[in-house]
């Protein structure tokens, strides 16, 4: 299993940042890993919502079927799935003194014989998330 945290802070108020963040179709944006992501249903986005996503991770392009799993005024939490993987993006969000703190934690648990590659993928996984960090700063403060 693979876990990366990053902590990002913006001017934006809170309830902006989750009304943008709970549409993970934005993850375009601010995933410098995601190359589409697409909703896969119709209607107000709620708990179960879902959407395709395709991402490059080490010049492969992979597919998940994400699910929007947790939303609150203050937390939003994505799980995403295929053969190979589950991934989980779980963000905090919490504004104090006309700052809004963004606790960004993504798990990945890989499943079957992906399972070895995890000691030699972690620096990767960190690599990413470094590279998050200033995109969804950009797509937040830009709200």
């Amino acid at each position: 299993m693979v876990h990366v945290h990053r902590t990002i802070t913006v001017r934006t108020p809170a309830q902006t940042v989750v009304d943008y963040l709970k549409d993970f179709a934005h993850a375009e944006a601010w995933d410098p890993g995601t190359v589409s992501c697409t909703r896969a249903d119709t209607g107000p986005i709620v708990v179960g919502t879902q959407w395709h996503n395709v991402s490059e991770f080490r010049g492969k392009k992979t597919e998940l079927t994400y699910r929007l799993d947790r939303l609150d005024a203050e937390r939003v939490v994505f799980v995403g799935s295929n053969k190979t993987a589950t991934s989980t993006d779980d963000l905090t969000v919490s504004e104090k003194h006309g700052t809004t703190t963004i606790s960004y934690h993504a798990t990945i648990e890989f499943h079957g014989l992906a399972k070895l590659a995890d000691p030699f993928l972690k620096r990767q996984f960190e690599k990413m998330g470094d590279e998050l960090v200033p995109e969804m700063q950009k797509a937040l403060e830009a709200l």
